[in-house]
């Protein structure tokens, strides 16, 4: 598959799951009649319904005058978009959070504690659900192939693919493999009961949603929608459990546990065991908790600080009662930014301990440059991010960051395209500090942007809207990692463009180093442009040639533009100590020329090709009198303009040559032999 063929999902003129779930509510209010209409009848049908959906669009958008009321012009409270009557639309028509086969996978670890209830009280297991799920969409996949085959015999008045969603219990037995009545228990616990009135409102419980299967006539049963059943699968269960008055604390507690659990553990596929702690208390100088954290992430000068919760969107809220609202948002994400920032700021005090779940101290370096509130809900909850820039009342600071709220679902594709620390941080600083720049109605679509083209909100321009169809690259890929569709696994982009080049392993390399002088050099190198990019491979390149010609030491300096900032790369094999001297008086020297705040060194060694250390100059710049003389005659570095290779010509000096034995420019004092010039 290319991403062409997924893009038809985002057309305008395709309806929404939510407005066909409802359309399939209504049918349901009354007996089911599997007549085939005529042509005529169904164009009809067809107009009507469209007519219907275009005045229920219409009827739940706030009128303009609201939204854009000139009399509260210059009234900082006066936010239009948090209103319960704008919401409503918001959440109505706010795209899938999940892909159907997460759905379909987390279940399993959702309800894993929760195995022993299905199969006492249901007579499955969970494992025999999700083989039923399975089959049933194996089977009308199948099935709608055959009947799009079959219509070429078939008169044109006798077109239908009614037949390629309904299915026997005896089809998928066949298809799963399960005896009969186990396949029939699963089914018939999805069956949504026909003929009941009480879907009356659009923002009514729809039976549907948790109840997708239609039974039929002669044992049939019908599923228009298997994304439905897939999301029944994950969200039903869980009432099942809390109509059980003994059950129903245990399930609560599971839930919660699922959330930390899966957080943690798809963090660890980033960052490793040892950089993720779970389930992490903060005592103060008594030994008296003061804090929790559901997860802690540290790597190097970083950290992550996620609090998991699993509240859900109440039917109220949905109908967009601005007090219900609120007090949903409350519980699900600001209750959760609350705890994360009081606990982030516990990690800047030294003076507070923090220990793991077995009562361990966790030793980590406090000097923490940024830390990253994490709000981390397990259930889908419609225009999360839009809720979130509406209602979240936040106070970063310069060390903690703006909050990320995301689901479950979301960080779990994170975590599976951004599997380095560096990338995954490198995007979640970005995503949060362009926060209120970015209009987009998914995270989905923000990271599948940022895949392609790096995430970059240049300083003049105060918004950035991505429609949709820009996720269809990284749609494709996970259908390819997690559904095995063929197709590539990773957007054509920053995961793809400099794969085993010599930037490619300058970032792995910082990776394996785990230092926070080296850590901030990742990060800016994960900032700059394809042009600066390019220019440091060829560099690399040269400095290893001429290496290997004469085995001697050999230098580039380059000015990054990106960040107002520079870097040195040193390549050589000498001693340690000796090539570390070299370049923190180089990068000394380069960033008092150029007047910057930040300077970043590499030593790479010619014969390893790989990083050997860097270190960061990070303070700011002052006017220094022996500093101006002993910069007087450096070179410029290497402008990147129009470039993208680097220039190795001989620079000739414009001041008068330092003799061995005067005094050091630099103000040390020491002969110029054994200071600067060694």
């Amino acid at each position: 598959m290319k991403p062409e063929d997924v893009l038809q999902q985002f057309s305008m003129e395709r309806l929404v799951r939510t407005e066909i779930s409802t359309l399939i509510g209504m049918v349901c209010k009354k007996d089911i009649d599997e007549t085939l209409p005529s042509p005529s009848l169904m164009q009809d049908y067809i107009s009507k319904t469209d007519s219907l959906l275009q005045e229920l669009h219409h009827s739940m958008m706030s009128p303009l005058k609201e939204l854009f009321d000139h009399s509260r012009i210059g009234d900082d409270s006066f936010d239009p978009f948090s209103s319960g009557a704008v919401l409503r639309e918001t959440i109505f028509y706010g795209g899938e959070s999940a892909y159907h086969f997460q759905y379909r996978d987390l279940s399993k670890d959702k309800y894993r504690k929760d195995n022993d209830w299905l199969i006492e009280n249901k007579g499955y297991s969970l494992e025999q659900a999700m083989s039923v799920v399975a089959a049933i969409q194996v089977l009308q996949n199948d099935k709608i192939n055959d009947v799009l085959v079959g219509l070429i015999e078939k008169h044109p008045n006798q077109w239908s693919l009614f037949e390629a969603y309904t299915f026997s219990l005896e089809e998928v037995a066949g298809k799963s493999g399960l005896d009969i009545e186990v396949v029939k228990k699963v089914v018939e616990s999805f069956v949504s009961p026909v003929g009941q009135e009480d879907f009356t409102s659009l923002d009514d419980f729809n039976p549907m949603n948790a109840y997708p299967i239609i039974k039929l006539q002669d044992d049939k049963y019908l599923l228009f929608q298997n994304y439905s059943l897939a999301e029944a699968l994950y969200e039903t269960p869980f009432f099942w459990f809390n109509s059980d008055p003994a059950y129903r604390s245990i399930a609560m507690r599971h839930r919660g546990e699922f959330t930390e659990e899966f957080s943690s553990t798809r963090l660890k596929h980033v960052f490793g065991e040892r950089r993720v702690f779970q389930n992490v208390d903060i005592l103060d100088g008594r030994g008296r908790r003061v804090g929790e954290i559901d997860v802690l992430v540290v790597f190097a000068n970083r950290a992550i600080v996620l609090q998991a919760k699993s509240k859900k969107l109440t039917i109220a809220a949905r109908k967009g009662n601005d007090l219900s609202l609120k007090d949903d948002f409350k519980k699900a994400v600001q209750d959760a930014y609350d705890q994360a920032f009081s606990c982030s700021n516990y990690l800047t005090n030294n003076s507070y301990k923090i220990v793991d779940e077995k009562g361990n101290e966790i030793a980590v370096s406090r000097g923490f440059k940024e830390i990253y509130p994490f709000c981390v809900v397990s259930d889908h909850y419609p225009a999360l991010s839009f809720q979130a820039k509406q209602f979240l009342e936040q106070k970063p600071t310069d060390v903690i960051k703006p909050a990320f709220v995301m689901d479950v679902f979301f960080l779990d594709v994170a975590t599976e395209m951004l599997k380095s620390p560096l990338h995954f941080l490198s995007y979640v600083n970005r995503r949060t500090m362009y926060g209120d720049k970015i209009l987009s109605t998914h995270e989905l679509t923000i990271l599948s942007y940022h895949l392609k083209k790096n995430l970059w909100l240049d300083g003049e321009y105060t918004m950035m809207q991505l429609e949709d169809d820009i996720c269809a690259d990284l749609d494709l890929a996970m259908l390819v990692r997690r559904d095995g569709v063929p197709g590539n696994e990773a957007p054509d982009g920053i995961l793809t463009k400099y794969e085993g080049t010599h930037f490619d392993r300058l970032v792995k390399d910082v990776e394996l180093r785990d230092h926070p002088a080296t850590v901030d050099f990742g990060f800016m190198l994960l900032t700059l442009s394809g042009d600066t990019i390019e220019v440091i491979n060829d560099g690399i390149s040269k400095l290893i040639e001429l290496g290997e010609k004469d085995g001697k030491h050999h230098d580039l300096t380059l000015g990054i533009s990106e960040d107002s900032s520079g870097l040195t790369i040193h390549c050589n094999d000498d001693s340690d100590a000796e090539a570390a001297k070299r370049l923190d008086r180089h990068c000394e020297l380069r960033k008092y020329e150029q007047k910057a705040n930040q300077w970043f060194g590499v030593c790479i060694g010619s014969k390893s090709q790989r990083l050997r250390f860097g270190i960061n100059k990070d303070f700011k710049w002052e006017q220094s009198d022996a500093m101006d003389e002993a910069t007087n005659d450096l070179p410029k570095p290497q402008s990147l303009k129009g470039k993208n290779k680097a220039n190795f010509k001989t620079v000739t000096r414009k001041s008068k040559k330092i003799g061995r034995n005067e005094k050091c420019p630099c103000g040390s004092g020491k002969k110029y032999k054994k200071c600067c010039l060694k």
